[in-house]
């Protein structure tokens, strides 16, 4: 009867023992992430760089899986269960950790370059196709472990890879016409995420982002224009942000042949220089002229050339710019005449005689 008692004893022990082995795993590691965590936040909250912040917040989430995984192959290994099934799970945990090991390496670079895209800007924008690429990378290592954790041949798979991809290439030529468009489109930083540009065709707008197959441009009224990259490596482009976004605002006027254009010169850049300084936008600093270029029908013509800081800024800098020389003309008596039209009526007469 005792040695009944005792072996049923061990059978509950072998039974209960994984489970308090899992059960303690993951406690440790609750108390452990709870410690741990809470000391690196402290310490995040008083260093100046956003680095250990963005690793903490990735790591923080997967870390009590990463500890479940371990309470289920420790209990596993103190188990009773066949020792080929405990080495096939342990496989498993053991891809299954490298797979979540990825997942937060590839959001921690991506939160990374999207915080310092300025500073990776002059190495390579940072745009949707690029981390899209980054997490192709990441993936296609996460990938290798893997099989070389499973003790996977990869030559044969590179074969069939080589094989399969040349059959692909054929039947997604335009897909990848327009991968590859993109990629040099980001790489030759000539068109670059938050520029202004105008194509060929009259559209025009900021570009918003370049994916794997389209660039977006955002028009002024909000709307978004799909451009295929092919084509728009193909496309005459104006870009008004390259190479700096300042540039050059011309206002086309004229005034009445009577005028004293030495007086229209003074006036209209006293008038221009004040929106320089006062009109957000302007450039304080920068020197307004005038340059008389045409004896029209009707008037002389001449150019205003002003400055601004961006594109869009323009609009604003003409608008007040033409009101407030429309009010000081008027109150100087210089005269924007209107077209007009003169017939000669003893010309004509004769003509008709």
């Amino acid at each position: 009867m005792e040695q009944i008692l005792i072996s049923s004893t061990k059978k509950w022990l072998l039974l209960i023992m994984p489970l308090v082995v899992f059960l303690l795993v993951l406690i440790l590691g609750y108390i452990l992430r709870k410690a741990l965590f809470n000391k690196l936040l402290r310490w995040a909250k008083k260093s100046e760089t956003q680095i250990d912040d963005i690793v903490i917040s990735a790591v923080k989430g997967p870390f009590v899986i990463w500890c479940l995984m371990l309470g289920i192959y420790f209990a596993l290994k103190i188990s009773e269960l066949p020792e080929g099934l405990v080495h096939i799970i342990g496989k498993v945990l053991l891809v299954l950790g490298i797979i979540s090991a990825t997942l937060v390496l590839t959001n921690i670079f991506i939160r990374l370059t999207k915080v310092y895209s300025d500073r990776f800007e002059g190495i390579l924008p940072v745009t949707n196709l690029t981390q899209n690429i980054t997490r192709i990378v990441i993936f296609g290592i996460g990938f290798l472990i893997i099989l070389n954790t499973l003790e996977i041949s990869i030559t044969p798979i590179l074969a069939t890879l080589g094989v399969g991809g040349l059959a692909v290439a054929l039947a997604l030529q335009d897909t990848l016409s327009n991968l590859f468009a993109g990629f040099y489109i980001t790489v030759s930083r000539q068109i670059r995420i938050g520029d202004y540009v105008k194509l060929e065709s009259g559209e025009e707008g900021y570009v918003t982002d370049i994916n794997w197959r389209t660039t977006k441009i955002r028009m002024l009224p909000n709307n978004i224009i799909l451009v295929p990259n092919d084509k728009l490596t193909k496309a005459i482009i104006t870009n008004y942000y390259f190479p700096d976004k300042e540039m050059g605002v011309l206002v086309e006027l004229g005034v009445h042949y009577n005028s004293d254009l030495k007086e229209v010169e003074r006036v209209t850049v006293e008038v221009a220089k004040e929106v320089m300084r006062e009109i957000p936008g302007g450039i304080p600093e920068f020197e307004p002229f005038i340059r008389y270029h045409t004896f029209g029908d009707f008037s002389i013509n001449f150019k205003v050339v002003l400055r601004t800081t961006e594109f869009a800024d323009q609009y604003l800098i003409k608008h007040e710019f033409i009101k407030r020389l429309h009010e000081r003309y008027t109150k100087e008596g210089i005269v924007i005449p209107y077209p007009i039209r003169a017939i000669n009526y003893t010309q004509e007469k004769e003509n008709t005689c």
